[in-house]
């Protein structure tokens, strides 16, 4: 993986590693829970709260519940050990690419997905050329999830992008409107493409096959 990146730096505590973050600013940031000093989710919402870097987290238990919870901290994904070393170096090369994708501020944000042409500025949808209707919470959700493109956002994120603090079941919520927004812009809403089910944990706008 070290020949694909210009330089790779290490850190064997949590503290060394923040303050590596923030002296180098990485593009990336591999981090693993089994540290010495700190729980890594500590580590990654503190580096989350000043920085946008992309975050894959390492950890060699992969429970739905611990996998959800270092994505609401703030990783971009998670890989559970033991992990085939090829699947990570994908997973690195996604995030750079989800990375350059972020668009500058104030420009338009347009993302084409299997025969979807999405328009946030406008705001438009157009499946194969035909214009879509969604409703407003329909773009809520469907902005919320695009901001993120390429990462799994999971049900309390989403749930907090579009209702705020309001109280309900996120997960039957979201599944209501998800349904709805596949049946708009997916070719085939049975099995999606483009809004991608991450089982028990969330939902993810994807990009690329």
């Amino acid at each position: 993986m070290e020949a694909e990146i210009a330089r790779v730096i290490e850190a064997s505590t949590g503290r060394s590693g923040m303050d590596v973050a923030a002296a180098e600013r990485p593009s990336l940031i591999i981090l693993d829970l089994g540290l010495p000093d700190m729980e890594g989710a500590v580590v990654c919402r503190a580096i989350r709260s000043w920085s946008a870097v992309p975050i894959i987290v390492l950890s060699a238990r992969g429970s739905v519940q611990e996998k959800a919870a270092l994505l609401d901290a703030g990783a971009d994904d998670y890989v559970a050990k033991p992990f085939n070393t090829i699947e990570l170096q994908a997973r690195v090369r996604a995030q750079l690419r989800r990375a350059r994708l972020v668009p500058a501020a104030g420009q338009t944000h347009v993302i084409e997905a299997d025969g979807a042409v999405i328009d946030l500025a406008t705001p438009s949808v157009k499946r194969d050329g035909t214009a879509v209707h969604l409703t407003k919470t329909e773009w809520q959700l469907l902005r919320a999830l695009m901001q993120s493109a390429g990462r799994t956002m999971t049900h309390r994120q989403l749930f907090s992008a579009v209702w705020g603090n309001a109280y309900g079941d996120a997960q039957q919520y979201l599944r209501v409107h998800i349904r709805s927004i596949r049946r708009k812009i997916e070719r085939d809403p049975v099995r999606p493409k483009v809004i991608v089910t991450e089982p028990g944990v969330g939902y993810r706008f994807q990009t690329e096959p």
